[in-house]
């Protein structure tokens, strides 16, 4: 059956790595047939604010206020004009934001080949060997401990950086935001977390934010430094990378970033 292009950013992230693994499925945009070449030139052009409130210029003289994005809000870069990008907001309106205001960096993990992926639109920037948690194998259902280390399991999913933590005791990290607001409504329908633990949830997944992570879904899952570069398993749910890789991405890696794990 044949379904609109997605307009959202997680949607054209998850558009551009199933054209990257190679079966992105012809989908119409406005009547228009889409390939696979089309659906790389749209992600290859899109950006995301990195700030929490960025302001978008009629001019590149920036003394002309014209509109207001939040973080992680798409927008798709027509032109670059000095320290601005002229820039097209989901909505369709057109004006120029700074440079450090938006970012096309993504990481993609793959569990099964224990190896971090950065992006940079649809290019492949960077590959790092990656440790994962206790049992690498199966999605995090719930909080692990010394008596289920089972649980210690690395998500699945789509998720973005909530948090860059310069002081972790790993080095240096990443926080994600799981438990997500598809983690909660598991959550719920399993009797793990109450309602009010859910619509908290809810409520940082829709701004943004780091989730509750005291719940019995368990939290704290990072990207973090002092992995072996061996891929062992030994995390708590994290991914581990070596402290040279934590330092590369370090200042490209924002909060907003997007995050997708894969088995």
């Amino acid at each position: 059956m044949l379904t609109r292009f997605p307009t959202t950013l997680r949607s054209i992230l998850l558009a551009t790595l199933l054209l990257l693994v190679g079966w992105m499925q012809t989908t119409p945009v406005q009547g228009q047939p889409v390939t696979a070449a089309s659906v790389e030139a749209e992600a290859a052009t899109m950006y995301y604010v990195t700030e929490q409130l960025a302001t978008v210029y009629r001019s590149p003289e920036a003394d002309n206020p014209y509109f207001r994005l939040r973080l992680q809000d798409p927008v798709w870069v027509e032109e670059e004009n000095g320290r601005f990008y002229r820039v097209r907001s989901e909505g369709g309106a057109a004006g120029y934001i700074p440079k450090e205001s938006v970012s096309n960096v993504w990481i993609r993990v793959s569990k099964s080949e224990r190896k971090v992926y950065l992006y940079r639109g649809t290019e492949l920037y960077r590959t790092y060997a990656a440790d994962l948690g206790y049992n690498p194998f199966a999605d995090k259902e719930r909080r692990g401990s010394e008596a289920m280390p089972d649980h210690w399991r690395t998500p699945e999913g789509v998720f973005y950086v909530a948090r860059k933590n310069p002081n972790s005791k790993y080095y240096r990290a990443f926080v994600l935001n799981y438990p997500t607001a598809r983690d909660a409504r598991r959550g719920l329908r399993d009797g793990l977390i109450s309602q009010r633990e859910h619509d908290l949830i809810k409520e940082a997944d829709r701004n943004v934010e780091m989730p509750p992570m005291n719940t019995l879904l368990g939290g704290w899952i990072e990207i973090h430094g002092d992995g072996t570069g061996g891929e062992s398993d030994w995390t708590q749910g994290c991914v581990a990378v070596d402290n040279r890789h934590m330092d590369e991405m370090w200042p490209l890696v924002s909060r907003g970033t997007p995050v997708i794990i894969e088995p």
